[in-house]
This record gives structure tokens, sequence and C-alpha cells, in this order.
């Protein structure tokens, strides 16, 4: 099993948390993961992106030229990406803030509308952990214990945040149930 993944967006959506996170619940769940981030001119704002790759078996290349999973925060993302998918991989978009997808007839698409949901939870900016939680119920992997562990190692000392980012993910994953 090999899942590559691209996620995108603005500087500041929290796309390299959602795929520290991510990486980060693969390994405690015994899987390689490799996680390559690329930043744009400008940190908040400017374009963020990076690839993680999840495997069963030692990963050769960091780099996700052809993802599987395109997981967009925000509508340049989603047009800027789409074409990247390979031919039957799947894109979960932000609709919240993208509305015209570009149409692919031999991929997936999902509308998740993140900042919706997480507004619901009563913190906007926790629409990356939503999108994570989608993220994760598509994909089967890593499963929501390892995700939870993954948020408390990265955010055990702010226990506020990781309380609304498990709701988040919790959401996000029943998006799909």
């Amino acid at each position: 099993m090999i899942v590559k993944t691209l996620c995108a967006g603005s500087g500041g959506q929290g796309v390299m948390t959602l795929a520290n996170v991510l990486g980060n619940a693969a390994m405690i769940q015994g899987f390689h993961a490799t996680y390559l981030p690329a930043y744009g001119a400008a940190m908040r704002g400017g374009t963020a992106n990076c690839t993680l790759t999840i495997a069963d078996e030692e990963i050769a290349s960091p780099v996700a030229s052809a993802p599987d999973i395109v997981v967009a925060l925000n509508q340049p993302s989603a047009v800027a990406f789409i074409n990247r998918l390979v031919s039957g991989g799947k894109l979960l978009y932000n609709s919240s803030v993208a509305e015209e997808i570009p149409e692919r007839r031999d991929i997936e698409v999902f509308s998740i509308p993140a900042n919706d949901l997480a507004t619901e939870l009563g913190n906007n900016r926790s629409a990356n952990m939503v999108m994570l939680g989608a993220f994760a119920q598509l994909a089967g992997v890593p499963d929501q214990d390892s995700v939870f562990a993954g948020l408390e190692y990265l955010m055990g000392r702010k226990p506020a945040l990781l309380e609304i980012s498990r709701k988040a993910v919790i959401k996000g994953a029943e998006y799909f149930s």
C-alpha cells in the first residue's frame, strides 16, 4: 500500500500542519511516511504546498509528482494541482472557499465545506483539521486513534487547541459517514 498525497493552500491555512500531523500519525501507526514542504515567497497568504507519502514499505522518493490524492484548501490550489492527479485519483477541496473546480472525468471529486464546518465548531481556523479528518476517512490511513496521537504530539502543550482540533477531525471524518 502506498498513498501519495499533495496538500495545498495559502500560507496561514494550516497546510503544513495538516500534513505534519498526518505523517506523524502514520508513523505512530507503524507506516513509513515522507513529508516534503514547499513554501511560496510569502508565508501568510503566499502559496504553500507539500507532498506526503504514506506506505507500508520503505519509500524511495519523497516527491509525489503524480499524487493519488490532492487536498486543496483554496480555489487556486484546486485549479493548480488538479491536473497532477493520477487517473482514478481523488480531489478533496474546501468548498467553503473554492467554488469552480475544473472538470476531469477520470478522477473522483469530494466537496467538503471545511470552513463552514469549522465555524460550526466555534473555530474557523480549524478548517485544516476538518480536511485532515475527511482525508483520513477517505484514504483509510491513518486510523483515528493514530491521528489523535499525532495531534497530541504536535499540540500537546496547548490543550484548548488540541481539543478543538480533535473535534474538527471527527467532524471531517463524519462528513463521509
